[in-house]
C-alpha cells in the first residue's frame, strides 16, 4: 500500500498514511491471499474517496462509493463492499474509528455459481490419471484427497507428514491460524512419500525447481490449469475446484457433514452446507408426472 503515499502532497501524505496503518493493521495474520485480495479491495475505495482519511469518511460516501460500483459484476460489488465493511468494522472495534459508518451498507447478492465449479468424479480421476509428472501428480492428488487449500499445501514442511498406521497425515496450518490434521488413504500417502527426497524435516514437500524453495501458489495454478486442458476440461479450472470436489463428492458418499467441516477446516458448517445445496439429491419438480 505504501506506494500509494509517493507524489503526494503532505497533508494529502497524511491522509493516506493514516488510512494505511488502518489497514494494515486490519490485515495483520491473514494469508498472503487474502491480503493481496483486500488490498486490491481497498485500494478501489481509496481512489473513490480521492485519499480521505476513513475518520472523515461518511455513510453517504459509502453509499456513493457502492453506487459506482454499478458496472461490475454482482459477485464483484460484493467482495468488495464486505472487505469496506470488514476494515471499517475492524476500525471501530479497536478505537481508530469513532463510527463503524460501513454498519448499514448493503452488500448485494450475486448468483451462487458453486454447482459450476464442482468437477465429477469422472472428471477428476482423469485430471490426476494424465498428470505423469511426479509431483505435480501428488500435487493434485493431495489437493483433491484432502480438501486442502492451495497456501496450505505451498505452505507444507516434511515436519508436517507423518506416519499413522499403514498411511499417514499431514498437520495444516490455515485460514485463520488455525490448526488441523488431516488422515491421508493409503494409495495418496504412497504417492507423497514418493515425491520425498531429503530427510531434512524442515525442507517443503513441494518445491519449485529453481532454488529449492516453497512451491509458489501460482505455479500450483499453472500446474492445475495445465492438467485440466490436457484432460478436456472447460473452464478456469483452479486448485479450489479440486477442494470443492472434495467436498461434494465426501459429502454425496454419506461422510458426516461436520466431519467434511473439521477436514476442510470451515470454521461455519453453514459453509460446508453450501455443498448439499450445490448437488441437491432430491427436487419437488422428480413428483411431477412430466
Amino acid at each position: 500500500m505504501n506506494e500509494v503515499i509517493q507524489g503526494q502532497n503532505t497533508a494529502i501524505k497524511e491522509n493516506v498514511a493514516s488510512n494505511i496503518s488502518l489497514i494494515e493493521l486490519w490485515l495483520h495474520g491473514k494469508s498472503k491471499h487474502t491480503k493481496r485480495a483486500y488490498t486490491n479491495d481497498i485500494k478501489t475505495l481509496i481512489k473513490y474517496l480521492d485519499n480521505k482519511p476513513f475518520q472523515k469518511v461518511t455513510i453517504h460516501d459509502l453509499y456513493d462509493f457502492s453506487d459506482s460500483l454499478f458496472e461490475k459484476s454482482v459477485n464483484t460489488q460484493a467482495r468488495i463492499l464486505s472487505a469496506v465493511k470488514s476494515l471499517f468494522t475492524f476500525g471501530h472495534k479497536i478505537g481508530f474509528l469513532t463510527f463503524n459508518v460501513a454498519k448499514t451498507l448493503t452488500i448485494p447478492k450475486g448468483k451462487n455459481t458453486l454447482a459450476e465449479r464442482i468437477l465429477s468424479e469422472s472428471e477428476v480421476h482423469k485430471i490426476i490419471a494424465l498428470e505423469t509428472n511426479k509431483r505435480n501428480n501428488a500435487i493434485l492428488r493431495l489437493l483433491y484427497s484432502s480438501g486442502i487449500r492451495v497456501s496450505e499445501l505451498c505452505g507444507l514442511s516434511w515436519k508436517d507428514v507423518k506416519q499413522s498406521n499403514n498411511s499417514g497425515q499431514i498437520t495444516i496450518y490455515g485460514k485463520g491460524n488455525k490448526t488441523r490434521s488431516v488422515l491421508l488413504s493409503v494409495e495418496t500417502w504412497n504417492v507423497l512419500q514418493a515425491v520425498k527426497e531429503t530427510d531434512d524435516k524442515n525442507a517443503p514437500v513441494f518445491k519449485s525447481r529453481k532454488g529449492g524453495q516453497h512451491l509458489d501458489s501460482s505455479q500450483v495454478f499453472r500446474i492445475v490449469k495445465n492438467a485440466a486442458k490436457k484432460a478436456g476440461i472447460e473452464g478456469n479450472v483452479s486448485p479450489h475446484w479440486l477442494r470443492h470436489a472434495h467436498a461434494s463428492h465426501s459429502l454425496d458418499k454419506n461422510a458426516p457433514i461436520h466431519l467434511v467441516q473439521q477436514t476442510l477446516g470451515h470454521s461455519n458448517l453453514s459453509t460446508t452446507s453450501r455443498y448439499t445445496h450445490a448437488k441437491p439429491n432430491d427436487s419437488s419438480s422428480l413428483y411431477l408426472s412430466i
